[in-house]
C-alpha cells in the first residue's frame, strides 16, 4: 500500500527547530514539577483510596467538605471516578495507618465514617486499595530501574547490531521521549502509577522499533549511495520508509485513541501515556535520533566514500603494426 509517490521531503532542514521545540517542552515540564510536584499515584506515594458510589448525585465539593472535618491537612483527594453516570467518587488519602494488622484499614474506616456524619447522601463502597509507604517506596524503586535496565539494552543491542553513533542516537531518543511524555503528564495531573509505568515501557519499545526501522534503511543506502553526504542518506531513507511510519504510527494513535474516550477512567493514565508517546516516538525518530548521528559522524561524505579508492581510466592500448615474415633467401 502506497501513501506516498516517491516522497522527497527535506526533514533535516527542520532539526534545529525541532530540537528547540523539544527542550520548551522538556524545560516548562522541570519548571511545571517543581513548582507543583509530579502527581503520584497510592501505589508509589503510599496511601489508602476509596471509591464511593452514591445513590442521588453528589458534587465532589460536598464530600471535600464532608472531609474536611476529618482530615484538616488538605491532603485528601477528591475527584470523579470511571462514567459519571455510576456517582462515583474516589477518596485518596497519602497517609496510612499501621502496614500490619487491624490498624491496616483504619484509614478506611475514617473516611467512611466522615462520609456518614457529612450527610452526603446513602453510599456504598466499591473498591479500596490500601498501599504502606515501605511498599510503595519499593515499587517506585523497580519502575525506575526498569526503565534504566530498558534504556541500557537498547544501547547494547543497537551497538552490536548497527554502530554505536546509531546506539547513542536512539537512546537520547528514548530519553527524549521519556521526558516529554513526564512533561505531558505533569501538564495534564495524570498520576504516575504502575499502568503508566507499563505504557512507558512499551512506548520505549515502539520508538526504538520505529527507530531501528530508519536506522537499517540507512545502513541500506551508505553502502549504495557511497559518494552522497550523510544527510542527503538520512533524507533519503526517512523518506522511503515514510509510509510504513505513517501506517504504523496511525494504526497505533487510533487504538490509544479507542482507549483514552472508551475505555474508561482507570485507563485514561494509560491511553493518554501511549498517545503522547506515540507521537513523540515518531517525531524522535526522524528529529532527535538522526540528528545525534550526524552530530556523531558529521555530514561529509560517508567513511566508506571517503576512503574509496580512485577508479583510474585505462590508457588507450596502441594498435600493433604486425610484421612481415621476412623471406628467406635463396641459396644461389
Amino acid at each position: 500500500m502506497h501513501i506516498f509517490n516517491h516522497p522527497n521531503y527535506n526533514f533535516l532542514r527542520w532539526r534545529w527547530h525541532a530540537v528547540a521545540l523539544s527542550w520548551v517542552i522538556i524545560i516548562a515540564g522541570i519548571v511545571m514539577i517543581k513548582v507543583k510536584g509530579m502527581p503520584l499515584s497510592t501505589e508509589f506515594s503510599g496511601g489508602t483510596s476509596v471509591i464511593a458510589a452514591f445513590d442521588q448525585p453528589t458534587s465532589v465539593n460536598q464530600v471535600r467538605a464532608a472531609l474536611d472535618k476529618s482530615f484538616p491537612g488538605g491532603d485528601v483527594i477528591v475527584q470523579t471516578y470511571d462514567n459519571p453516570a455510576l456517582r462515583q467518587i474516589m477518596i485518596r488519602v497519602p497517609t496510612v495507618g499501621a502496614e500490619s494488622g487491624k490498624l491496616l484499614s483504619s484509614t478506611q474506616d475514617a473516611v467512611v465514617a466522615a462520609l456518614t456524619k457529612g450527610g452526603v447522601g446513602a453510599f456504598h463502597v466499591v473498591g479500596t486499595e490500601i498501599v504502606g509507604p515501605s511498599v510503595g517506596q519499593e515499587l517506585k524503586s523497580k519502575g525506575f530501574w526498569a526503565t534504566v535496565l530498558s534504556l541500557v539494552g537498547i544501547l547494547l543491542y543497537l551497538a552490536f547490531r548497527f554502530q554505536f553513533s546509531f546506539a547513542v542516537g536512539a537512546v537520547v531518543a528514548t530519553i527524549h521521549d521519556l521526558l516529554v511524555t513526564l512533561a505531558f503528564l505533569a501538564f495534564f495531573r495524570y498520576d504516575l502509577s504502575l499502568t503508566v509505568i507499563a505504557a512507558i515501557l512499551t512506548m520505549t519499545g515502539y520508538s526504538t522499533n520505529d527507530t531501528i526501522v530508519i536506522f537499517d534503511r540507512i545502513r541500506e543506502n551508505l553502502r549504495s549511495m557511497r559518494r552522497d553526504s550523510l544527510n542527503e542518506i538520512i533524507n533519503v531513507s526517512v523518506n522511503q520508509t515514510l509510509g510504513r511510519t505513517v501506517i504504523t504510527g496511525g494504526t497505533a494513535l487510533l487504538t490509544a485513541l479507542a482507549l483514552f474516550f472508551f475505555g474508561g477512567e482507570v485507563l485514561h493514565g494509560f491511553a493518554f501515556t501511549m498517545i503522547v508517546g506515540i507521537i513523540t516516538g515518531t517525531y524522535s525518530s526522524v528529529f532527535v535520533a538522526a540528528t545525534v548521528v550526524t552530530l556523531w559522524r558529521g555530514k561529509g561524505p560517508t567513511r566508506a566514500a571517503a576512503n574509496a579508492p580512485a577508479t583510474a581510466s585505462p590508457a588507450p592500448q596502441q594498435p600493433t603494426r604486425r610484421s612481415k615474415p621476412q623471406r628467406k633467401a635463396r641459396a644461389s
